[in-house]
């Protein structure tokens, strides 16, 4: 049997408990919606962590057994802590996924490994995503469109970098790059812009799917990267070399960051 892919589906869990509308469509949260969608697969091993646990349920050992994170949040972006972004981007460069969902275009995470502000236009409206790239792994299995009644659309200007590729594109009175990846040293990210919080968008089955077919897409597929600068003696080089001009380092010192 192949290993299952480790999922570990963030949620910052604050409108579930503050707003009416919220709570009883996500009686048990947002998360707990995606991983259920997500656990149709039994390919999957799913786990769920919010804003509120300590470290935001994103310990180093819970990050260094995910091999996919998927990210929602709204209301709390400034809430997370900045050391808990830092240990996650470390984890991305290593190799594991990450899959920014709707609103999470705002969060510390994304905007880190963006460098960009992302920001965009909204509105509430229904919304048709088109499939552009029908190839591309994530749209495995989804016909040529799909539709979202009501929702929180999107609209260009959308301030990213270029993606690598472009997976949906969408419409909703303006137009929307709804599906992007891009790589960030071995990790892989995608940004899938369905899923505002007062609609119940994460049990439309097609939306199910592009989700678990990303989580295949972003899962590893490698020998992680380890991030580390060592400092390699002259005499251990791989051919004869002689030292020259002045050291700033003593032997076996690690580079400055």
């Amino acid at each position: 049997m192949p290993k299952p892919i480790h999922v570990t589906v963030w949620g910052q869990n604050v409108h579930e408990r503050k707003n009416a509308i919220v709570a009883q469509i996500y009686p048990d949260g947002k998360h707990a919606c995606i991983a259920q969608g997500l656990a149709e697969d039994r390919s999957l091993a799913v786990r769920t962590a919010t804003l509120q646990e300590p470290q935001h349920g994103l310990t180093k050992s819970v990050l260094a057994e995910t091999d996919v994170l998927i990210w929602w949040g709204h209301a709390a972006h400034g809430k997370v802590r900045d050391a808990v972004v830092e240990q996650m981007i470390r984890r991305v460069w290593d190799g594991m996924g990450l899959i920014a969902l709707h609103s999470a275009h705002y969060s510390k995470i994304f905007k880190r490994l963006m460098g960009t502000s992302c920001s965009l236009m909204w509105r509430e409206a229904g919304e048709r995503l088109w499939v552009c790239n029908p190839g591309h792994r994530i749209a495995r299995g989804i016909n040529r469109c799909f539709e979202i009644e009501n929702t929180e659309m999107y609209g260009e200007p959308f301030a990213i970098p270029t993606p690598d590729e472009i997976v949906f594109l969408s419409w909703g009175g303006e137009v929307f790059r709804s599906g992007c990846t891009w790589t960030r040293g071995n990790g892989r990210i995608f940004y899938f812009r369905p899923g505002h919080e007062t609609y119940p968008i994460h049990f439309h089955p097609v939306v199910r799917q592009v989700l678990r077919n990303a989580v295949h897409w972003a899962a590893p597929n490698g020998q992680p990267w380890v991030d580390s600068c060592p400092n390699v003696p002259i005499n251990k080089a791989h051919e004869t070399l002689i030292a020259k001009g002045p050291r700033l380092h003593k032997e076996g010192e690690a580079g400055l960051r």
